[in-house]
């Protein structure tokens, strides 16, 4: 009880985990694009973010020459002294929309205060030797008062009448400005980037709706098919992607209705042929029991009887053997030479009860087959030789490998000839030649076991001669191994 309880919570896990063309390729597609656009996204926001801080850095660099402009050189007694008159209005100009805030330091490269905020930081770095600014400037960040800011020092030359010196100008902006622009840059860029995805995977689930159609269109058609439809499926207004499915499936389909025609032709047989033995050995045993004939003579004529329904239905779980071999894997190399010498030892008393002069010749020869099919063949071919041979005839039986490399199997007898009305019916099962007793089953065998290795079977009359009375050959070619 408690594994069919688990059973169907299994087999409902399994659909789950099955891989999904459409969501394969959504993902195959969609993830290489987010990856792509995240990179570009954070790219474009840091190229965007360096041109805005060169912009802004022009400024802090403006902001510090129009300083330089309001300093003189005064000259003392113990050397010259620095003069700065900067009111604050001069930084107003540089300060934007009241969101950030500018601070200025004016000193002597020593650390001697000129002007401005005492106790914004010193600058502790040097001139870069390689500047973009026609000036003597160094950016860089800092902290003043808890805030991050963004500090520019320019050493600005200054000369007067009273002397010349050298100033130190130190102009810094907190980030406010920056970081809003930054913010405002990265929401523009995802924002577009965004609104790219969204039409990519849209194009994408609409590309790959219109791609999946036809496996969609075609499973539709499979589901509503009636169960005994294994015709073929029609490829032409398929996709080529398609046509080797398709292909495959239209193989499968035609092995299934091979098969199933052979069952459904096996039964009507089977029930047609065994009815006729069956009903004959019932009245044989009626007849025996009411004492029409002697029990001696009743009691071969039922064995007779029971011998033939025997043979016929042996013969018929053969042919139903043929057809499971065909669909299983492909056979090794078995030796048709070896298979025809066992098979031949075994009928040996049938030949000799008839007299029959027997003569066999053979060669290695290698094919591609069943044992089984090579035994059964060999021996349907030699009992039928051996029915159709006069008594005191001859039979011979040959293997070797033709001009045309394949495997050839000759069976020969002394037989009457076949008619052409003969001929048309020769392999067809049930078809008895000649009046002989028999369920006319064993061409039929050896053409099923033929078709089966992919050879060739034909049956001629032979003309007499001078030394040959005449008779039938049977040829069977086989294809050798490899």
């Amino acid at each position: 009880m408690r594994l069919a309880e688990e059973a169907p919570a299994l087999s409902g896990e399994s659909p789950a985990r099955r891989t999904s063309l459409r969501r394969y390729l959504l993902m195959g597609i969609l993830l290489p694009v987010l990856g792509l656009v995240g990179i570009n996204s954070v790219s474009h926001y840091r190229e965007a973010l360096e041109a805005a801080n060169t912009a802004y850095d022009r400024t802090l660099l403006a902001s510090a020459k129009t300083i330089s402009e309001q300093l003189d050189v005064k000259s003392e007694d113990d050397g010259v002294r620095l003069i700065a008159r900067v009111p604050y209005a001069a930084l107003e100009a540089f300060e934007a929309d009241n969101q950030s805030r500018m601070y200025y330091k004016v000193s002597t490269p020593g650390g001697v205060m000129v002007s401005g905020y005492e106790d914004l930081p010193e600058w502790q770095g040097k001139v870069p030797l390689h500047t973009p600014y026609a000036a003597l400037v160094d950016f860089y960040d800092d902290q003043y008062r808890g805030e991050p800011v963004r500090v520019a020092a320019l050493l600005q030359p200054v000369a007067s009448i009273g002397g010349q010196g050298i100033a130190l100008i130190q102009v810094a902006e907190t980030l406010e400005l920056r970081e809003t622009l930054a913010r405002q840059l990265l929401v523009n860029t995802l924002w577009r980037q965004g609104l790219l995805v969204l039409v990519i995977a849209f194009v994408v689930v609409m590309v790959v709706q219109r791609a999946t159609l036809p496996v969609r269109t075609l499973s539709d058609h499979l589901s509503q098919r009636p169960e005994n439809d294994l015709t073929p499926i029609d490829s032409e207004s398929a996709p080529r992607e398609l046509w080797p499915l398709i292909n495959a499936t239209n193989q499968v389909m035609a092995r299934l209705a091979h098969l199933l025609e052979h069952q459904r032709r096996f039964v009507r047989d089977t029930s047609h042929q065994l009815r006729t033995p069956l009903a004959v050995l019932k009245v044989q045993v009626q007849s025996a029991l009411r004492g029409d004939q002697p029990p001696e003579v009743a009691l071969n004529e039922i064995e007779h009887t029971v011998d033939r329904a025997t043979r016929m239905a042996n013969q018929m779980l053969a042919l139903a053997k043929v057809e499971q071999l065909r669909e299983q894997a492909q056979a090794s190399a078995t030796s048709l030479n070896a298979a025809v010498r066992e098979v031949a030892l075994d009928v040996a008393p049938l030949i000799a009860e008839k007299g029959i002069d027997f003569d066999i010749d053979t060669e290695p020869t290698w094919v591609r087959a069943h044992e089984w099919m090579l035994s059964e063949l060999t021996r349907n071919l030699l009992h039928n030789a051996v029915k159709h041979t006069p008594r005191g005839g001859r039979l011979s039986v040959k293997v070797h490998v033709d001009a045309s490399s394949q495997g050839l199997l000759r069976v020969s007898n002394d037989g009457p000839a076949i008619s052409d009305s003969q001929r048309e019916r020769l392999f067809q099962p049930f078809a008895a030649m000649g009046g002989q007793m028999g369920a006319g089953l064993g061409l039929a065998i050896c053409r099923s076991i033929v078709d089966a290795l992919d050879g060739r079977i034909d049956v001629r009359n032979r003309a007499a001669q001078a030394d040959d009375p005449g008779g039938v050959d049977v040829l069977v070619w086989l294809p050798l191994r490899g």
